[in-house]
């Protein structure tokens, strides 16, 4: 095992993994009551279209978004120790059926000091779903954020994949959100129950989403579903996969800050789940079939059995920094490495941390490190993050959710994008990049 470092370097690292919570009431009304205050700002960029990879651009489908909650009864509740039922609220994003009197909404967050802000949104509340025939239902994919987070952190990439045919499902993990975790005086308070509901979350709501009854259950494709998950939502996705977890006495004590060495034993079992809260005979739901996991926190500290990695069937697409001290690149590179899927991908971004995922920092993060620090990346646009981002989930979900063979050319790539001129011939760019614009990015695949 690896060691465990020194619990105040651990903090800062935990820290460092979160990412802000919405204003996100249970209550709908209040959620709408107060984006009248604010004044949402359109953090995305129009470039160019010859500087954009070929797959982030926007799809055929207008795009509607709703607010629901859900509940997942009698759960182990980390701060009580007893059983509680569990409530989510989730963003879902679908293809809709517009009219002219529909308008664009926003979508409100704060930083991580408590600041509220409005983002501009390419989607319109509560439009009605797109009908669709019985053959051509749209995949669903669960969207799955940090420790913090909030669930429109990825707000352009679920907007995208929707534009393009799929219903995108976003959640707010309980106990994981800036309105309930005090990042300056308690961050960690929300950090047990992160570890162990990550997975289940993810979980129960493909389950709920693919089985209950809801606005949008006639047109979902419940055999086919795709998982995203940024930092501890990569965590998370790995074992929804079958990655089970491997704590040890050490780390589940150092993760959680329990002590004692009889409760500390009962704490290792309880974590040691695997697939959405399994214990025993686990099965991996077939309904996944493709995954990417960003920045996926947890492969620097050793916590996956390396033999469960191995039986990983799904095909899945890491992303990393190669500078990530959050998450750990050779962390990031190891689980990709004792991944067993044959379909299986790691994307790299040169000289990038660990923010590779959320949208643009908006104004209100801009006054201090503390708020930027969340969205910031010294070396890379978030523009061109987002853009590549886009590019790169709408390829991976296509090729082995859709099954669109033609989409799996951009997932069959050179080792560089750098074109760098070999005996004085300039390689062509990666398959969906214009030449000249592919710079700073690496590509592993399966061998």
């Amino acid at each position: 095992m690896k060691k465990i470092k020194h619990n105040s370097a651990l903090m800062l690292s935990i820290m460092l993994c979160g990412y802000m919570q919405t204003i996100s009431s249970v209550n709908a009304t209040a959620i709408t009551n107060e984006k009248s205050r604010l004044i949402p700002e359109q953090l995305q960029t129009q470039l160019p279209t010859d500087v954009v990879p070929e797959l982030a651009k926007k799809g055929q489908f207008d795009v509607g978004v709703k607010t629901i909650e859900i509940t997942n009864p009698a759960q182990f509740d980390a701060s009580t120790q007893t059983k509680t039922d569990r409530k989510l609220i989730l963003e879902l994003w679908y293809p809709s059926d517009v009219n002219t009197q529909s308008i664009k909404t926003s979508y409100e967050n704060v930083t991580r000091t408590g600041i509220k802000f409005a983002i501009q949104a390419d989607a319109f509340r509560d439009a009605a779903v797109l009908k669709q025939g019985n053959e051509s239902k749209f995949p669903l994919i669960v969207l799955s954020h940090g420790y913090t987070g909030y669930r429109s952190l990825m707000y352009y990439l679920a907007e995208h994949l929707a534009s393009h045919g799929y219903i995108v499902a976003a959640i707010d993990h309980t106990d994981s959100t800036n309105a309930e975790v005090d990042i300056k005086n308690n961050p960690f308070s929300g950090f047990f129950s992160t570890l162990l509901n990550r997975s289940r979350d993810q979980q129960f709501t493909l389950n709920y989403l693919t089985t209950e009854q809801h606005f949008a259950s006639a047109v979902i494709n419940n055999d086919k579903a795709g998982l995203i998950g940024y930092s501890m939502g990569g965590y998370g996705a790995v074992n929804t996969l079958g990655g089970c977890y491997n704590f040890t006495d050490a780390t589940a004590s150092a993760f959680t800050g329990i002590k004692d060495a009889e409760q500390i034993k009962k704490i290792t079992t309880l974590l040691n789940s695997c697939a959405g809260g399994q214990y025993q005979d686990v099965n991996v739901d077939s309904k996944w079939q493709a995954a990417i996991t960003m920045a996926p926190w947890g492969g620097q500290h050793d916590l996956f059995n390396h033999e469960a990695l191995a039986q990983i069937k799904t095909p899945i697409l890491y992303v990393g920094g190669d500078l990530d001290d959050v998450s750990g690149y050779d962390g990031i590179k190891s689980l990709f490495e004792k991944t067993g899927s044959k379909d299986k991908y790691l994307l790299t971004y040169q000289n990038a941390r660990h923010n590779i995922a959320p949208h643009p920092a908006p104004t209100a993060a801009k006054t201090n490190e503390l708020d930027i620090g969340h969205y910031y990346e010294s070396a890379w646009d978030s523009a061109v993050l987002n853009n590549t981002n886009k590019h790169f989930a709408l390829a991976m979900m296509d090729c082995h959710l859709k099954q669109q063979l033609d989409k799996c050319g951009f997932l069959d790539l050179s080792a560089s994008s750098n074109q760098v001129a070999v005996d004085g011939k300039t390689p062509k760019p990666w398959k969906g990049f214009d030449h000249r614009y592919s710079t700073g990015m690496r590509w592993h695949m399966a061998k």
